[in-house]
């Protein structure tokens, strides 16, 4: 059994009691990176073989844990924070394990993505999640495309890329398309900036960006 566990986004205490038994039960548990996930096992007292899972080894290693699984082995797979495949390894050996015949199971809990969109007070019925844009192939066609997109839109973003990735969005959607943009969702310092694409990019302007970012855009439709 392949358990997915989603791990919180920033408050340790949205752990559920769920991922918490599973993670205590599996033989071996895979981790994006084993630093961070060593603080969270820790503060829940969970002591398991720890075992590197990232998008630069899953293909070497992903055929040898299959094996692993096939033999009776329980694993869980995280991720540094949210639900692992959204945005962060998971589909490759979930996809091998499907081949394989070996059961699957992907625990509800934290994602960035809803908490951000219900809190933007943009429509939230129906929505469309692009995760972090191209950096250079594909950004303008995939930018062009989504300027027409009717849906609520969702993207994600660092910190360092914020200021330009809005200015860019101006630039494809308008300056007076409704936005918002989420960092440090759950922790001390969150923070929902609303406002107009122009607004909220003149907002992060004039400041330092930290913490893991969302940016929620309402579609086209929204401004009619």
């Amino acid at each position: 059994m392949l358990y997915i566990v989603p791990t919180p986004i920033g408050n340790l205490a949205d752990m559920t009691f769920r991922a918490v038994a599973v993670l205590k039960e599996v033989d071996l548990i895979l981790a994006e990176d084993t630093r961070t996930s060593g603080v969270l096992l820790k503060h829940y007292e969970i002591s398991k073989p720890l075992q590197s899972y990232h998008q630069h080894n899953e293909h070497q290693v992903t055929e040898r844990l299959v094996a692993q699984l096939q033999e009776g082995k329980s694993m869980a797979l995280l991720t540094d924070a949210g639900t692992p495949g959204i945005s962060d390894p998971a589909f490759f050996i979930i996809r091998a394990c499907i081949k394989a015949d070996i059961r699957v199971e992907c625990l509800p809990g934290a994602t960035a993505l809803i908490p951000a969109l219900v809190n933007s007070g943009l429509p939230s019925d129906s929505f469309c999640f692009e995760g972090f844009l191209p950096l250079k192939k594909g950004r303008h066609t995939l930018l062009s495309a989504l300027a027409n997109e009717n849906r609520t839109i969702i993207l994600y973003e660092s910190p360092m890329r914020l200021v330009k990735t809005l200015h860019q969005l101006m630039e494809y959607f308008g300056e007076d398309r409704p936005c918002c943009v989420s960092r440090e969702l759950t922790k001390k310092f969150e923070e929902n900036a609303r406002g107009t694409l122009k607004e909220v990019h003149d907002h992060f302007k004039q400041k330092t960006v930290k913490g893991e970012i969302v940016v929620v855009i309402a579609g086209k439709e929204y401004m009619h």
